[in-house]
């Protein structure tokens, strides 16, 4: 299966797979930024893609980030969009973080979606565990 990825910019930059077996391809930012600490910035990759019927991107943290405090928001990329993908960064950390343009920011995974509808129903199914919920297995 192929992503088809339009660039929208001379310097975007396809994502890409460090490994062919990694589950996300990285996405790379077209901007050059500070982020301060408690912030959130909405940052360009200057591609657009177009997902097959039945699939989604879902985006992650890229681990290199997320030990220096930044941190992906949002993230569910629908089939149907042929915008440019932007992504949502914060900064947890305590001190302002530099974004270089060509940065790899976050990482996108491509996911089937199966088609679900909604029903109301008075009672549900009994299970094994109920509804024990936050901290319902131990530590």
């Amino acid at each position: 299966m192929k992503l088809k990825v339009k660039k929208l910019t001379e310097e975007a930059i396809l994502p890409s797979k460090n490994n062919p077996t990694d589950a996300g391809f990285d996405l790379y930012t077209t901007e050059e930024y500070y982020l301060k600490p408690n912030e959130v910035k909405l940052f360009s990759t200057g591609i657009a893609c177009e997902l097959p019927e039945g699939y989604c991107a879902l985006l992650w943290d890229r681990s290199g980030l997320g030990t220096k405090g930044i941190h992906r928001l949002a993230g569910v990329i629908d089939c149907s969009y042929r915008g440019e993908w932007k992504v949502c960064l914060t900064n947890i950390g305590g001190v302002t973080y530099h974004i270089r343009s060509g940065d790899r920011i976050c990482q996108a995974i491509i996911q089937r979606v199966e088609p679900f509808t909604v029903e109301e129903v008075a009672e549900l199914g009994d299970s094994s565990r109920g509804e024990k919920g936050f901290g319902s297995s131990g530590r």
